[in-house]
């Protein structure tokens, strides 16, 4: 799955919009404003962990590590 879908997901599951979360993000990150600036990131690869833990947050989410089963090594 990619990382725009996977997001995508999460912002529907809230029962929110793409332009709400971007609001939020500026409020509380103090992020740009602008939703294409947020879709463009995804579109380029180009989010970095520290904005998608930022994301997650106005999602009321957390980005949780867990340890891979054997098959994965």
């Amino acid at each position: 799955m990619n990382i725009r879908n996977e997001i995508k997901g999460h912002i529907v599951q809230k029962g929110t919009t793409m332009s709400e979360v971007v609001r939020m993000l500026a409020v509380v990150h103090r992020w740009s404003a602008s939703t294409p600036d947020l879709s463009d990131k995804f579109k380029r690869g180009t989010l970095r962990y520290s904005e998608a833990i930022e994301l997650a947050d106005v999602l009321g989410c957390d980005i949780v590590w867990k340890k891979r089963g054997r098959e994965h090594r």
